[in-house]
Formats: C-alpha cells, sequence, structure tokens
C-alpha cells in the first residue's frame, strides 16, 4: 500500500478547471469577482452599492465603528442616566459642552450618528445571512460533488492494487464513510463523500446571533425602566411612577408598560464583621419583605438580598442600599405634637455616618402663636466613639453608641413655592436661626430617648428610642435581556464551531487496471491547508486496506536481496533454468 502523501494545498487556475465541481467553494462565502464597475444608472449603481454593504469587509467596519461609538458613551456622561453630571460638565466646559452637545455626545446611543451606524451594521448582516443561508440549504439538498478525473493532483491523496473487484470496493468504502458520518453516494466509477457541514452552520448562527442581539440590546434600551426607592422599615411601595425617588426609562417606555406589583419592608437585617482587616464589613445583609404581584395578587413573603433580587414578571428588585431612620417627635409651645416620624438619613461613609433634614411643615406655632415652619438639619452616627475620639464620625456600622446633632431653625421652608425640594436638603433662605444663650446656633447630641428644648418656649424635639432602618431598592425592568444573553451564547457556539469544524471532501474510485487487478485511489480536500484532511485520509484508507488488501506485486519488480547495492542483477547462462 502506498502511502497518503500531501500536495500544495492550493491548486492553480488551470488544476481548479481540471477539478470542477468537485473543486467548487466548501463554504457559503460569496465568491470574489474581478472588478467590475457597474453601467451608469440608477440600478447599477444601487446593486453596487448595496453588494458592497453587504460585504463581510463593510460589516467587521460597521462592527468596528459601533465599537469605537460606544466609548464615548461610557467616558462622557450621558442626559439619560445622569443629568447632573452632564450638567457639571457643561458648567466646568462650557466651549467643549457645546461642542458635545451638537454632535450629540451627551446621548450617544440615541444621536443620529450611532442610530445609522446601527441600522447600517443590522442591514449589512440580513443582507449577508439571507443569500448564505439559501445558497446553504441547496448544498445541503444536493449531494456531493463527483470525483474530479485526476485524484493524484489533490492536496491529499493515496493508492494501491488490490485482488478485490471495484463494485466490492465501492460498497465497503461507501459502508466505512457512512459510518464515519460523512454523506456519500454512488457517483460513476468512485464514490463521493462530504461532512463537516457544522462549520456553515457555526457560521450562519453566529452572524443570526449578532442580529438577534442588535435587535434585544435595542429593543431593551427602548422599553427600559430603571428607579429607585428609599422604604422605611414598616413602609411599603407600589409600582406607579408617582412613588419612585427617581425614574428614567427608554424613548418608547409608557407607565402602562410597568408590572403592576408591591412590597413592604418588614425588617432590615445587617450584621457586621466586628474585629480583623476586614471589621465593618457586612456578613448579613437582606430585606424581609411581604409583596403581591397584580392588582390583586395574595400577600407572599420574601428576602431581597444583594445579587438575589426579587423577580415579578419582568421585573426585577434589587437591594443596593441602607441606612437609618431615627425616629423624631417635635412637640410646638403648647406641647401639642407636630411632628412624629422616622426620618431617613443618608449615609457618608462605609460606617453608616449620616445626614439629613427633620422638616415640620404643618400644624406649628411658635410661643406667639403664630404659624411658622421649623427645619433641623440632622447628622446622626450609629456608633459614637466619644467625646475624647475628637470626632463625630461613625467607629462602626451598627448601632452600638448612636448619637443624633440637630441643629434648628425656623421660618419659611419655601416648600409652598411650586420648586421642587429634596427632603434630605433644606432652604435657609427664609429660615431663621435658633439662637442659644451665647447667641451661636442653637444645636444639641442627642442619644435615644434624649429631648431638646428649643429657646424661649418654641417648643421640643425628642430623639426616640426605636431607631428605624431603611433600604434602597432599584426596580428594573429591561425586555430583550434573555434573548441577548441567548444570543452571546449562540455566537459563542457557532463561532467554536466555525473555528474548530473542518469541511471536507474524500473521492475513492476502483477500477480495472491493464493487467486486470483493480487499482484503488483516494483522496482529500479541505477548506483550507490543515493536517487533519490527510491524516483523516491515512486512517479511512488503512480501514479500507483492511478490507481490500494490496494484490501481490510482480517479484521483477522487487531487487535481489542477496545483490550488492549498485552492480547490475547477473544474467543467467544461457541454457540455465530459471530459479
Amino acid at each position: 500500500m502506498s502511502k497518503t502523501t500531501a500536495s500544495d494545498p492550493a491548486p492553480s487556475a488551470a488544476e481548479d478547471q481540471e477539478l470542477g465541481d468537485a473543486g467548487s467553494q466548501l463554504s457559503t462565502a460569496p465568491k470574489e469577482e474581478a472588478p467590475n464597475l457597474p453601467a451608469l444608472g440608477v440600478i447599477g449603481w444601487a446593486r453596487w452599492f448595496w453588494r458592497q454593504l453587504t460585504s463581510m469587509r463593510v460589516a467587521l467596519l460597521l462592527l468596528l465603528l459601533l465599537s469605537l461609538g460606544a466609548i464615548p458613551g461610557s467616558l462622557i456622561p450621558q442626559s439619560g442616566s445622569d443629568e447632573t453630571k452632564v450638567a457639571d460638565f457643561r458648567k466646568a466646559h462650557p466651549t467643549l459642552g457645546d461642542v458635545y452637545d451638537k454632535i450629540g455626545m451627551f446621548h450617544v446611543y440615541s444621536s443620529v450618528w450611532f442610530s445609522a451606524i446601527y441600522i447600517l451594521l443590522f442591514i449589512s448582516l440580513i443582507g449577508c445571512i439571507v443569500p448564505r443561508t439559501w445558497q446553504f440549504v441547496g448544498q445541503l439538498r444536493g449531494l456531493p460533488p463527483g470525483a474530479p478525473r485526476r485524484l493524484n493532483r489533490l492536496p491529499a491523496h493515496t493508492t494501491w492494487r488490490t485482488t478485490a473487484e471495484p463494485e466490492q470496493v465501492h460498497e465497503a468504502a461507501l459502508a466505512l464513510l457512512k459510518k464515519r458520518r460523512f454523506r456519500a453516494h454512488r457517483t460513476g466509477d468512485a464514490v463521493a463523500a462530504e461532512k463537516g457541514y457544522l462549520r456553515e452552520v457555526g457560521n450562519l448562527v453566529f452572524h443570526i446571533a449578532l442580529i438577534v442581539m442588535l435587535v434585544a440590546f435595542a429593543w431593551g434600551q427602548l422599553y427600559k425602566s430603571e428607579g429607585n426607592k428609599l422604604v422605611v422599615e414598616g413602609n411599603g411601595f407600589s409600582n406607579t411612577l408617582t412613588q419612585y425617588d427617581d425614574f428614567k426609562s427608554g424613548n418608547l417606555f409608557t407607565s402602562d408598560d410597568l408590572v403592576p406589583f408591591s412590597f413592604n419592608l418588614k425588617k432590615f437585617t445587617g450584621t457586621y464583621e466586628r474585629t480583623g482587616p476586614n471589621k465593618g464589613t457586612p456578613r448579613v445583609y437582606k430585606a424581609g419583605i411581604t409583596y403581591s404581584a397584580g392588582a390583586y395578587g395574595k400577600d407572599e413573603t420574601d428576602t431581597v438580598e444583594v445579587n438575589h433580587p426579587l423577580e415579578i414578571g419582568d421585573s426585577k428588585v434589587y437591594l443596593v442600599s441602607h441606612g437609618y431612620a431615627p425616629v423624631v417627635t417635635v412637640r410646638d409651645a403648647k406641647g401639642k405634637v407636630v411632628f412624629d416620624d422616622a426620618v431617613p438619613l443618608l449615609p457618608l461613609d462605609a460606617n453608616v455616618t449620616s445626614s439629613g433634614v427633620v422638616k415640620v411643615l404643618d400644624g406649628y406655632r411658635n410661643a406667639k402663636g403664630e404659624k411658622e415652619q421649623l427645619g433641623f438639619n440632622a447628622f446622626f452616627v450609629p456608633t459614637f466613639g466619644g467625646h475624647a475620639s475628637g470626632t463625630m464620625l461613625s467607629q462602626f456600622p451598627a448601632l452600638d453608641n448612636p448619637l443624633l446633632a440637630l441643629s434648628a431653625y425656623h421660618g419659611d421652608l419655601g416648600a409652598d413655592s411650586g420648586i421642587p425640594q429634596s427632603v434630605y436638603q433644606m432652604d435657609r433662605s427664609n429660615m431663621k436661626e435658633f439662637k442659644n444663650s451665647e447667641g451661636k446656633l442653637f444645636k444639641k447630641l442627642l442619644k435615644p430617648g434624649e429631648t431638646m428644648t428649643l429657646p424661649n418656649g418654641a417648643g421640643s424635639v425628642t430623639f426616640g428610642k426605636d431607631i428605624k432602618e431603611w433600604a434602597g431598592f432599584q426596580v428594573v425592568q429591561q425586555p430583550g435581556s434573555g434573548w441577548a444573553l441567548a444570543g452571546a451564547l449562540a455566537a459563542i457556539g457557532g463561532l467554536a464551531a466555525s473555528l474548530f469544524i473542518q469541511r471536507r471532501r474524500v473521492w475513492v474510485r476502483a477500477v480495472k487496471g491493464a493487467d486486470g487487478v483493480t487499482v484503488v485511489e483516494m483522496a482529500g480536500l479541505g477548506r483550507s491547508e490543515s493536517a487533519k484532511v490527510p491524516e483523516e485520509l491515512g486512517h479511512l484508507a488503512g480501514d479500507l486496506y483492511e478490507q481490500a488488501p494490496g494484490a501481490p506485486d510482480d517479484p521483477a519488480d522487487f531487487p535481489d536481496p542477496d545483490q550488492e547495492p549498485g552492480t547490475e542483477p547477473p544474467v543467467p547462462a544461457e541454457g540455465a533454468e530459471k530459479q
């Protein structure tokens, strides 16, 4: 049996013509044609433009431009996500801010130029996939092409002589190739087989997955919503626009798209490391809630933890923050309670040093019986280090030694001006300070249960012993995320198939030689140069050789083992008998 050999992997033009259908494309990639400018006319130019747009090089270029276009969207503040940072940027860089505003850098993902690249890439991928899919379907419906006339011109080939009949060789080859999962059939004096169609399947899946991801991302951006809500223990939330502290959404989102549900925060539980280098790090950080899905859903109990959101329909409720809400009771000059509620304060550091404002808007009358509004700047530390520590910052995030510092004001808070105000800040433009005996701002440090009496009989403020906690929730609704994940996984699988699976063809020809002995030829052809084709052909030839073993050659073709190298064989003397 002769050895499997590999010749030049790239046949010449004449050889390609000789291979005929056998050397036709082993992929669905469009053929490269010589430049041929279209004839003048709208149809010609439109056809030329479409061919360029649906070419692979243009699709890759558009994908690169889309990636580059997303960079400023990550580095420059975006109006859709943080208007405050955009305003700060414009204030700090007025000239550059005007330029960015004109070219859409503050709203990259909804700008004209980014949308144009996105749509062109979408069209390019579809225009590339449709003809390739149609061509691949045609290849699946057809049969592997017949063997070329000269198999020894292919990159990998082998041949041997056998005593088996050609028909026996063909039947054995057909059974062997089908067993090895080749698509094989008998054609003329040879068996033609092909394998590796999953390569093209993976290629098409990869491109289709890109389209799925583009659609999913666009869908998610247009219909997404994201809102934040701070909820104090004992209070609840209903998923309506008016309930959110802040809310942002996609361009096509409407309030009717909100998933109907509600929940109540029963208790927040947080425990922290007490010692070691991770002191203060949360060990338990969870919110126990009861919720109901839909307008008339039954109450159910669940726990929301970090990275373990509550999922209701298309909405996910994440636990994102935590803080304390001291209970403050305010009485007027006559001792009447005008305010009694838990006041959520915003944390300033990892140890939950917090600040905020207590506002008394209605019901308060001063010592003269005049209506006024009260405001208190509040500073809270859950673990006060003592006066000896020299700092008012918390030493630990748990309620080990809570302390509340209040400074008092009276007057008009401006809540009736019609201008929205933050509940965590106080407008002191129309407020007056309460003065102490030294004529300075009246302020005091309170422990739980202690009371601060306002000057001149103006009332009192009590820091309650019951300190509640609050949890910050983020409600996210982004349709298409599941499709985007499925598209990403399909793209990875398709790319792996197109890279690691090789499409190849094998032919087996068996014909009678001039001496009546069957000559077997085997050859393989792959899409690209690879050691796998000769290796696989060698294994196939070895298995087929066992069923069609080589025929004994003419002894005259072999040298005498006793003959000295480099000498002529001895000529028998005349009349001598042949041995």
